[in-house]
């Protein structure tokens, strides 16, 4: 099962190998957490967060002992070196060792690491790139810590952006041609940041945060309604809200996100030596706000959709597809994750 531990909530996915296709949706939740238990990807207060995860794992019905989780880019060091080609992977495990002290501003003791091979440098026939990764130790046990917590074995602690890439990668396959060719902007709009991803033929050519989320619209629903936080973001996602919402909160919200989304595609432009995008996908909670994605086609004027995840796997009778719809864009790192037990 892979779990997305996120400021405002913890969705869980479960995937199995489908019959006519690579993946199988089994099961799913989203479950509200306390506001203030995660702050900016760090586990702040550990109990709320262990409460949400055993009632999204009750309400799925998964019974899954092995879990995947991720922890936030702000809390990893990543780093690309080269190093000489043909090693094997004990003498790279010792290299990488080596240089990752360069690198990490703490006693290697005190961090959990690891590495991928990427494959031949550009710079030299004789090389390598080499993506290393590190992380204090204290950040990697806090998840483990939830998950041993609820009866379920850590087996795999990834990065979120590269746990959403997986998942983008496998929506992007489902595209005619494979999305070949055509320049994709994601925009994954989070609690208090929205990530900008373009890839181009499974590549990623830029990436940007900047300072929108989901929050603001949180903090009116709880102003003009009287709601709790965790009532708002249940209800905001649900579509259970007074008439008046659309034009109040909803729309303005839209709005300023379009707007945002374009400044981020201009400083896009202006950066890099690309002039168009093709493809805009939105994900997230607040992605499926009424009128969201019309606003941003309108301000960019690029074809702009909700990015399903689950494109082209098969589904469990357990899922109902009208709510799937809605809940998807939330849930890209947590099938990102789920995704993991399915690599070679």
């Amino acid at each position: 099962v892979g779990i997305d531990l996120s400021a405002a909530s913890v969705k869980v996915v479960e995937l199995s190998p489908g019959q006519k296709s690579r993946f199988r949706l089994e099961r799913y939740a989203i479950e509200p957490v306390e506001r203030g238990a995660i702050v900016e990807g760090i586990i702040d207060r550990s109990e709320p967060v262990v409460d949400a995860l055993n009632r999204a794992l009750r309400r799925s019905g998964s019974r899954a002992k092995e879990a995947a989780l991720a922890l936030p880019a702000a809390a990893v060091i990543t780093k690309k070196i080269m190093l000489p080609a043909g090693l094997r992977e004990e003498d790279y495990e010792l290299q990488v060792e080596a240089e990752a002290s360069q690198y990490i501003p703490f006693p290697i003791d005190e961090v959990n690491l690891d590495f991928q091979v990427l494959g031949p440098s550009a710079g030299s026939e004789d090389e390598v790139d080499v993506l290393l990764a590190a992380s204090r130790k204290e950040k990697v046990d806090d998840r483990v810590a939830i998950a041993e917590t609820v009866g379920l074995k850590a087996i795999v602690m990834d990065v979120e952006p590269y746990s959403l890439r997986a998942a983008l990668d496998h929506a992007t396959a489902q595209m005619p041609d494979g999305g070949q060719g055509k320049i994709i902007a994601l925009f994954s709009i989070g609690q208090t940041v929205t990530s900008l991803t373009v890839v181009l033929n499974e590549q990623t050519i830029f990436e940007r945060e900047q300072g929108f989320g989901g929050q603001y619209l949180t903090q009116e629903l709880v102003r003009v309604y009287g709601l709790t936080p965790e009532e708002a973001e249940t209800r905001k996602c649900s579509g259970d809200l007074p008439e008046n919402y659309a034009g109040e909160l909803a729309l303005p919200f839209a709005e300023q996100g379009a707007t945002d989304i374009g400044r981020a595609l201009q400083f896009f432009f202006t950066s890099t030596p690309y002039t168009r995008v093709d493809q805009i996908l939105l994900a997230g909670g607040s992605a499926v706000v009424p009128g969201f994605a019309e606003a941003v086609q309108r301000r960019t004027q690029v074809p702009t959709a909700l990015l399903n995840p689950f494109q082209g796997m098969e589904l469990s009778d357990s899922v109902r597809e009208r709510q799937l719809r809605n809940d998807a864009p939330a849930l890209l790192v947590a099938t990102g994750l789920a995704m993991r037990r399915f690599d070679a």
